[in-house]
């Protein structure tokens, strides 16, 4: 008989032990991953391991467009793992990993694909929300990503416990930047979450820019819309302070503010002056071009992660960013008769695409009209009728360009607009207290305090 070596008869125990686990000549393939995950900073460490069966003898961890196994390593003592550290993340490491090991009855397959990617190589896009934030339950919002740097793709982010990504071609926009709109929708609660955006070039798909800032999108859809208002007005002057005010006849713990196409939310605890009131003041310092646009507003309950509906949206129009400065004429004359039709006429030598005009005091937003050519000048007609005394008031016109519409000229020379003819009380009392019918509303509303 002929002798047998211990060694040997060890290799001839363990391998039919492994083969009574698994099929003749398929071992089970391994597990790949990264750790701290996937998506590596530009010079920080990542670990990545590679789990396979028991009585693995060598781990091959390799690397797509590679011949050689990228590295070769013996098990950790619990004998079915193997540890593959890279110190410093660059784009050398980045690209596409498998691993396999071999036993003693032969090689494994290979793992699923781990794609290993560096961030931070070129400089950050910008992630937007269009055209909010807050998204109603049911509704849809589009995820812009953009940036002047020439990407061929951007994509997009969120986290949690099972991260997701969108990938998209970019588009050349007009003013030279490229972008990415990402559509989600129909929205539940479970699309609430932290978003972040970023560029990569078709030729280094591993190779990705630095992180947008992030964005965090809310769901709303609960109880009743709060009102969104300023005590300054819709037109506000740079270098003016500038406070929003939100507030609800329900009960709310927080409010948020959203800006039209902006990152961020701003939030801020409720106050409440008396019982089942609620409201909150957003404070947003002096007025840059920065603060034009459209804001709404939410209510929110501690115990709920939804917000309320939004308030109707409130324009911010920020007046004299730029030098040119319209004047503004009454046609007829300097006073009009109660019941008769007037024209206020707002012209410019300086191209403008719209014209607006506003009235001292009023809580409705400026009227807008688009522009008209006429002998070299641009204008605007705004015509009243028939005019009450709520029509009389100060008037002032402004211009504006259709690429930035929330940002205006220098306002106009004021304008009185007198009404002669009708007496305010003894009118209201005729029409109030006689049983006459109620006269025609005017095309233009009451003044109202904010």
């Amino acid at each position: 008989m002929t002798p047998m070596l211990p060694g040997l008869l060890y290799l001839g125990e363990m391998s039919r032990d492994l083969v009574s686990h698994v099929l003749p000549g398929i071992l089970p393939k391994p597990t790949l991953w990264a750790e701290p995950g996937p998506l590596v900073t530009w010079n920080s460490p990542v670990t990545i391991w590679c789990q396979g069966a028991l009585w693995a003898q060598e781990f091959h961890l390799v690397k797509e467009g590679r011949q050689i196994p990228w590295y070769q390593l013996r098990p950790l003592e619990d004998r079915v793992t193997a540890k593959f550290s890279i110190q410093y993340m660059t784009q050398v490491y980045a690209g596409r990993y498998r691993c396999y090991y071999i036993s003693p009855i032969g090689e494994s397959q290979p793992s699923d694909a781990l794609e290993l990617v560096v961030t931070g190589d070129h400089s950050k896009p910008a992630l937007s929300a269009l055209p909010s934030p807050v998204v109603a339950s049911g509704g849809n919002v589009t995820l812009q990503c953009g940036s002047w740097h020439r990407y061929d793709r951007f994509i997009l982010t969120k986290e949690g416990e099972h991260k997701s990504s969108w990938t998209l071609d970019t588009q050349r926009h007009p003013d030279g930047q490229t972008q990415a709109l990402f559509s989600v929708g129909p929205v539940t609660p479970s699309h609430r979450g932290t978003f972040r955006c970023y560029g990569y070039f078709r030729d280094k798909p591993q190779v990705w820019s630095e992180p947008s800032d992030p964005l965090e999108l809310l769901v709303s859809g609960g109880s009743g819309k709060p009102s969104l208002l300023t005590p300054q007005g819709p037109v506000v002057a740079s270098g003016q302070s500038l406070t929003l005010q939100c507030r609800s006849a329900i009960s709310y713990d927080r409010f948020a503010l959203a800006k039209e196409g902006a990152q961020y939310l701003l939030q801020c605890l409720a106050q409440q002056p008396q019982a089942g009131l609620s409201q909150a003041h957003f404070r947003l310092g002096q007025v840059s071009g920065l603060h034009g646009g459209r804001y709404r507003c939410y209510g929110g309950h501690n115990l709920s992660s939804l917000w309320s509906v939004p308030s109707d949206p409130l324009d911010i129009l920020v007046a004299g960013r730029f030098p040119a400065t319209p004047s503004l004429s009454q046609q007829p004359g300097p006073s009009v008769a109660a019941g008769q039709n007037v024209t206020l006429l707002c012209r410019s030598w300086v191209p403008m695409d719209t014209f607006l005009l506003s009235k001292e005091g009023a809580a409705h937003p400026p009227l807008r009209l688009r522009s008209q050519p006429r002998a070299g000048q641009n204008q605007a007609q705004f015509s009243m009728g028939p005019v009450t005394s709520a029509h009389g008031g100060t008037y002032r016109c402004y211009g504006s360009l259709s690429r930035d519409p929330y940002l205006l000229s220098q306002p106009s020379q004021p304008l009185e607009l007198v009404v002669s003819g009708e007496g305010t009380c003894p009118l209201l009392v005729r029409w109030g207290l006689q049983g006459h019918p109620q006269p025609p509303a005017p095309s233009w509303p009451h003044s109202q305090d904010p």
